[in-house]
């Protein structure tokens, strides 16, 4: 009997397509939208390999659902904090990650998308001139952040803070300074990097960029008392995850405008299935707010 893989999203046909070559029998689900969880906790059952996404809770009841047959769940991602590894060990089911190079560039890339479109105000000029308010060049209009001598602060100097790093300095010269609870000697050398503690990243970056994992150390990092100690001409981009961020806290330094603008490519809400950014209308007010 072909050991049988369930997948909770649909998928990249050429990816199916080798897991059945190597003989696997693989079943997807077969909506681009978050499985619902009855439907999970049915079709997990007697499965010898999960494939999972950051927006599948993978908890107890899942792995207990899917019976003594289930030997792994890979995620389809950098992180894997929906999944309970605890539960996974208790019953010797290994857990994988997609720690794979190209992931890493891509969101790296997308955090610096963020980040020169905040800085030079690009979301802003394509509405005002979509909405045809733009009735010509003016030297006041939309002026924006450069970013050549400017700092960048990388909070956790991984694979994608490193990427996003050689980015800022390599391809727009900036200043880097990164905060992690591991130097880095590799941006040290490289990139000119220097590693200075969080507190101290906060005060002197321009363009504070967050790349960590989702722990209990690292819920609600960047809140009320780290905004007051960035610059008023800072921006915050997020493309880690979305509880790093205190959101309410967020919009509370927009709105008093201790902060220049933030860009975000994860929510608090996130992973949940109910998460709906539509319902945000708060942050989709501010027009130096940037949503992907």
């Amino acid at each position: 009997m072909k050991p049988t893989i369930y997948v909770t999203r649909r998928f990249a046909d050429s990816g199916i397509k080798a897991l059945k070559a190597k003989g696997y029998s693989v079943e997807v689900y077969p909506k681009d939208e978050v499985i619902p969880r009855k439907e999970l906790l049915k079709k997990v059952k007697g499965i010898d390999a999960l494939l999972s996404l950051l927006t599948d809770k993978i908890d107890d009841e899942v792995l207990k659902a899917a019976g003594p047959s289930l030997k792994i769940v890979a995620n389809y991602a950098v992180g894997f904090d929906n999944i309970d590894l605890e539960a996974a060990k208790k019953r010797n089911i290994i857990v994988t990650n997609t720690p794979h190079e190209k992931v890493s560039e891509a969101v790296a890339e997308h955090t610096f998308a963020l980040l020169i479109c905040l800085a030079h105000r690009i979301a802003e000029g394509d509405r005002l001139a979509k909405a045809e308010k733009y009735t010509g060049w003016s030297p006041t209009l939309l002026i924006g952040t450069d970013l050549c001598g400017k700092t960048l602060g990388i909070v956790g100097a991984g694979r994608i803070g490193a990427s996003a790093a050689r980015s800022g300095v390599k391809g727009f010269g900036m200043k880097l300074v990164y905060s992690d609870v591991r130097k880095n000697p590799d941006i040290e050398k490289e990139l000119g990097a220097k590693h200075v503690t969080f507190e101290k990243l906060l005060q002197i970056s321009d363009f504070i960029s967050l790349h960590v994992p989702l722990l209990q150390s690292t819920r609600h990092l960047i809140s009320t008392k780290q905004f007051a100690l960035m610059k008023k001409t800072a921006f915050l981009i997020n493309t880690s995850r979305g509880p790093v961020v205190h959101e309410k806290a967020l919009l509370r330094a927009l709105e008093a405008k201790k902060i220049a603008g933030a860009g975000l490519d994860v929510f608090e809400c996130e992973p949940a299935i109910d998460c709906d950014i539509r319902d945000n209308l708060e942050l989709k007010a501010f027009p130096n707010v940037v949503l992907t």
